[in-house]
């Protein structure tokens, strides 16, 4: 809870929640009647005032919505919990550095016996703050340089320039954040970016131009985020040897699209969990407000995780997707599926499994994925409650398929074609947590079903990435 300071209010109840170190710190004991502790420790207390030290452009208005509950609280324990979960809620908002809390009994002619006073201490964020970092995606990495105007208008508004140069990727961008007031999950931001990525899979390069707001809100246990996403797309080939298929697709496209996606996730961590589950749909429909590129395209992403015995966890996952073209036009080769790779299906290249013309995938229409996963300690535990927590034993069985379908033909006809030249592969390794950014791997894999037109990675394989099947 950081700093907590609680005079004359020694020895607290022996139950209730841990609130951390309440005896770290030299005591401030002040003495009291008798009768005032006796009060405070067994008997309702009431919070009769709640201060601020350090504000400064912040409005009082967002202050409130966020410590209001403090005042709801009926005793020496619930008040400490509700000014641990007002401190969680200010540190969320992104415009404090430190935030430290003081509780203390009530002073002054209106004192009641039973009164406390709770002071929040706050460092507010500079004006302007800049940021230097690494990020890992799916199997590349990238070096982030960030500008950053915290609280701008003084109710956590925050603008942000982003300029990252990575392996396969550079970018920058402008954005505009903006909560509400009281409910920081229901927030609107505004977009501004170009991207240039390299597709060496593809023997492809492609250049964003756009623009996006996006509307995320919570309902009951779910998130949601609606957006628009205007975007100019220009299309080209990596190398010189790139197919006619590709080539085909190169030139300028123009992109409007509505989507929605929802996430329901109970896992206690989003990189190596122990336990819980995800759920994820998307859908994205292109073409109705305006663009020259017209599609339907529906995903989802389920994963269960389960913790058995000796510290062990069994996880499975399933992935599946369909793109439905709008009129007379062939969807894009940019807007396709592609599966395959260290974070996909293992023992296959990186998005090297389906169509594809003289050597350059050109993705699919519909694709699934699946996969069983069983992590261990290390053997023997070394560098055990350390270091060595970090690293996982892997042992796998992945499978998928991505293909194009005919849509003149039947639901019938279109899982048949699902389940036809099914890849497959299995193997073990390694798994290292990276905090809560990323994860490595380093698995032996034997790919298996593997068709014409495929590239394998049989044997040793390296991934690293944020999101893995």
């Amino acid at each position: 809870m950081g700093t907590v300071h609680a005079r004359s209010l020694e020895p607290l109840p022996m139950t209730g929640p841990d609130f951390g170190a309440l005896g770290e710190e030299p005591e401030l004991v002040e003495v009291e009647p008798e009768t005032k502790q006796e009060i405070l420790e067994n008997k309702d207390v009431v919070v009769q005032h709640v201060h601020f030290d350090g504000l400064g452009r912040t409005k009082d208005d967002i202050i409130m919505y966020e410590i209001s509950d403090v005042f709801k609280a009926k005793n020496l324990i619930d008040v400490m919990r509700k000014s641990h979960e007002a401190r969680e809620k200010l540190l969320r908002l992104g415009i404090f550095r430190q935030v430290d809390v003081l509780i203390d009994t009530c002073q002054g002619d209106d004192a009641l016996p039973n009164g406390l006073d709770v002071t929040f201490e706050v460092t507010e964020l500079r004006r302007l703050t800049g940021s230097y970092n690494t990020m890992v995606g799916n199997n590349e990495g990238s070096m982030v340089l960030g500008l950053k105007f915290p609280n701008l208008f003084g109710r956590a508004e925050k603008v942000t320039f982003q300029f990252s140069y990575g392996t396969k990727e550079t970018s920058y961008g402008l954005s505009f954040f903006k909560p509400q007031p009281g409910n920081f999950e229901r927030n609107f931001s505004v977009n501004v970016y170009k991207v240039t990525g390299q597709f060496p899979w593809s023997s492809l390069r492609e250049t964003d131009r756009g623009v996006s707001t996006e509307f995320n809100f919570p309902i009951w246990k779910t998130t949601h985020t609606l957006k628009w996403e205007g975007v100019w797309r220009e299309l080209g080939c990596l190398a010189r040897t790139a197919s006619f298929s590709v080539r085909e697709e190169s030139g300028h496209s123009l992109k409007s699209s509505l989507s929605h996606a929802m996430v329901i996730d109970s896992r206690n961590s989003s990189i190596l969990p122990k336990r819980g589950a995800l759920l994820k749909i998307n859908q994205e429909l292109a073409g109705y407000t305006g663009g020259d590129v017209s599609f339907l395209k529906e995903d989802f992403e389920f994963q269960f995780n389960k913790q058995l015995l000796w510290d062990s966890v069994v996880s499975a996952s399933l992935w599946g997707g369909m793109l439905v073209p709008i009129g007379d036009k062939p969807s894009s080769i940019a807007d396709r599926f592609y599966l395959g790779g260290p974070t996909s299906v293992r023992g296959f290249s990186m998005y090297s499994i389906g169509p594809q013309s003289e050597g350059d995938y050109l993705g699919g229409e519909a694709y699934w994925a699946g996969g069983v996963h069983l992590y261990t300690p290390l053997p023997f535990r070394p560098g055990r409650g350390g270091f060595g927590d970090l690293f996982r034993t892997h042992f796998f069985l992945n499978a998928g398929n991505l293909c194009n379908l005919n849509y003149g033909d039947g639901p019938r006809a279109h899982l048949q074609r699902l389940a036809e030249y099914i890849r497959w592969s299995y193997g073990a390794g390694i798994v290292l947590r990276l905090g809560n950014i990323a994860r490595l791997e380093l698995n032996y894999c034997f790919p298996m079903g593997v068709q014409a037109g495929d590239r394998i990675c049989d044997g040793v394989q390296f991934g690293a990435g944020i999101r893995f099947l």
